[in-house]
């Protein structure tokens, strides 16, 4: 495999490759190991179109972590604002010698047309692109639910997977849809209708519009940003009503099976899709997410580049 563009490329086999990879990964550097020599003499070019703290440094961190060279390389700045197309800065990078490009870009199929287009001899990995996937988020939250719900498991079966919010405007949501769809589990989508993608019915999950009806049934409830930058219009009323019927507050989380966690893939809106107590409560893995995902994507750099085992 030499490109990770989308979650739906992936069979449950390559899923389950890349969290066992992240595992071994965790235990080296649990053990103490700061630097591995994984991708000595690599260069991993980190291409960001739009802005990210979290990712473009998950991202910085796991290739410095296995030795590589990286170049992060921000639109603002640069020739793209000078109206550069994404193909000749492709061209340039891949005369540069790059040997993976970590793509994040607000158009949907960014990723896609630079990993097959045939302008790059390097491997591309999709950090987000427009409204379409988020792969890489999808699988360090696969890893927290594995970790805490069913270690070493090859598979979800049995478990139910709460998203609630602003699946419209939500590359994260998509991409955990269909991975958790690929792994067995029970994903329920929930909220307003004017959040919910045309065509969801056909997506491997259950919508529902009522959150109360099925908290005490969820052993993972993923509250999702209402993306606000992403609107053009209005979506629902005000930010008080959706809270008020959308919104995981402590009353709502009582109600969550004691085993349950609490999931957000930040950054959060404290107060409009869940409230600090709740955040910050001892159920809540929403920093955990942050740090398992950095070990996921050293994973995917390992089984894309470096290592002598294939996802694929």
């Amino acid at each position: 495999m030499k490109h990770l563009i989308s979650v739906q490329e992936l069979s449950r086999e390559d899923t389950v490759g890349i969290l066992d990879t992240a595992i071994e990964f965790n235990r080296v550097t649990d053990g103490g190991t700061k630097m591995l020599p994984t991708l000595r003499g690599r260069t991993v070019v980190n291409l960001f179109y739009e802005d990210s703290t979290r990712t473009r440094i998950s991202f910085e961190r796991a290739a410095k972590r296995l030795s590589a060279d990286v170049v992060t390389f921000s639109a603002k700045g640069s020739s793209v604002s000078k109206g550069e197309s994404l193909k000749d800065t492709a061209l340039t990078l891949n005369a540069m010698g790059a040997d993976m490009i970590v793509v994040r870009h607000p158009s949907p199929g960014a990723a896609h047309r630079l990993a097959h287009a045939g302008w790059l001899e390097s491997s591309v990995l999709n950090a987000g692109d427009g409204k379409h996937e988020h792969p890489t988020q999808a699988l360090g939250d696969a890893f927290t639910l594995r970790a805490h719900l069913c270690p070493g498991a090859t598979d979800f079966a049995g478990l139910t997977i709460g998203i609630v919010g602003d699946v419209l405007h939500s590359r994260v949501a998509r991409s955990n849809i269909f991975l958790l769809g690929i792994l067995g589990a029970n994903v329920v989508v929930i909220g307003p209708p004017t959040l919910l993608p045309v065509g969801i019915e056909n997506w491997p999950c259950q919508v529902s519009y009522s959150l109360d009806a099925h908290l005490p049934e969820l052993d993972a409830i993923m509250m999702l940003r209402v993306q606000q930058e992403r609107m053009n219009g209005t979506f629902f009323p005000s930010e008080l009503e959706y809270s008020r019927t959308f919104g995981l507050n402590r009353k709502r989380a009582k109600k969550l099976p004691e085993h349950a966690i609490v999931m957000h893939p930040g950054p959060m809106n404290r107060g409009v899709e869940i409230t600090a107590e709740v955040a910050d409560s001892p159920r809540s893995v929403i920093t955990e997410q942050v740090s398992n995902g950095f070990i996921v994507r050293m994973a995917c750099m390992y089984l894309l580049i470096g290592g002598d085992l294939s996802v694929a």
